[in-house]
């Protein structure tokens, strides 16, 4: 079954395709996504979809920062009744525990991991944000619109105390870095293993504007009375802390394992029940960021292995065989023949 988002992710899109001169109806046909979808913000529409309408509204509109544009349209108030129990937390860091748990109401397959401790940033605290599903290996304008939605959720709660540190991109932009400074007002680092805003951890102690202690209760008990939580299988949450951990720290079983508070061996039985391996699970994040990084940014193959846990360029050579039957020279030349072949075409527009 896809995973789902609600439509309300797609705020705006309509009038921002027109304001760049397109016709957002043949967009949202070709994908599928009905254009009275859009009206409804409670409504759930595919992710692959979601994603796939940026991203063919950046290529056609020749607007590479088009996640951004969309992202500076929107605010807390997409999230629908998640950003209620939000506005009406203590803390920001409360806010953010609270969409920590709750963000399946806006997404499933969208995850928020405060980490007050940066491992990449000594003194800083990181807001990481993952998708935990399979089958996106390009989804630069979604991650572009989820970082920069999530910037202005907490310049929105933080008010003027917030002050973005840096940003880490999990790809190469399209845009140039300084559309992306201007944008963050903050240093910008592409093609990291994991996205992510940095920023001094005593602004998410920063106490929120208006707290409301009943209407925060009350959003939190709709939450859990109308809205299922998904099966939160072990499977996706050890997919999330590989994703995490891979590239920046071990992950191997033993760790994720700790990571979750299960013994290696429970690990093991309890993902056989799910039919999967925590090896299978490894090996498929592994492929998707070998696949991302290849084809999205020029970092060197040896950087490139590092970063999906092999332990040398060799190594990444043979997995990349038996991913994608090539050499990641092959899949990163066909992956620039592409878009050499798809400017010429831009070109002679």
């Amino acid at each position: 079954m896809d995973a789902m988002i609600r439509s309300g992710g797609l705020r705006n899109y309509r009038h921002l395709v027109r304001e760049l001169g397109g016709d957002p109806e043949p967009l949202l046909q070709r994908f599928g996504v009905a254009p009275a979808t859009l009206e409804n913000e409670d409504a759930l529409i595919s992710l692959h979809a979601s994603g796939q309408l940026l991203e063919a509204a950046a290529e056609v509109l020749h607007c590479p920062d088009f996640g951004l544009r969309l992202a500076g349209t929107q605010d807390i108030s997409i999230l629908g009744p998640l950003a209620v129990a939000m506005q009406h937390s203590a803390t920001v860091a409360d806010a953010l525990q609270c969409a920590r748990r709750y963000l399946f109401v806006h997404s499933p397959a969208i995850a928020l991991e405060p980490v007050l401790d940066s491992p990449r940033e000594p003194g800083l605290a990181e807001i990481r944000v993952a998708y935990t599903i399979e089958g996106l290996p390009t989804a630069r304008q979604g991650m572009d619109l989820t970082l920069g939605v999530l910037h202005r959720i907490l310049q929105f709660l933080g008010r003027q105390h917030y002050r973005l540190h840096a940003v880490a991109l999990p790809h190469a932009p399209l845009a140039p870095l300084a559309r992306y400074a201007r944008f963050f007002g903050a240093e910008v680092r592409p093609a990291e293993p994991i996205a992510a805003l940095f920023l001094r951890p005593i602004d998410l102690s920063t106490p929120l504007a208006e707290v409301n202690d009943t209407l925060r209760q009350l959003a939190a008990d709709h939450l859990e009375l109308h809205y299922a939580r998904p099966g939160d299988s072990l499977a996706t949450r050890v997919r999330l802390a590989v994703t995490h951990s891979l590239g920046t720290g071990p992950a191997d079983r033993a760790h994720i394992a700790d990571m979750l508070a299960l013994h290696p061996r429970t690990l093991r039985r309890r993902l056989a029940a799910e039919s999967t391996s925590f090896e299978a699970i490894r090996d498929s994040v592994a492929r998707e960021a070998a696949l991302r990084y290849l084809t999205t940014t020029a970092m060197p193959l040896s950087q490139v292995a590092g970063l999906v846990g092999l332990s040398e360029q060799s190594a990444l050579t043979r997995a990349c065989r038996r991913w994608f039957g090539r050499t990641p020279t092959a899949i990163r030349q066909r992956a620039s023949q592409a878009a050499a072949r798809a400017a010429a075409g831009d070109a002679a527009r």
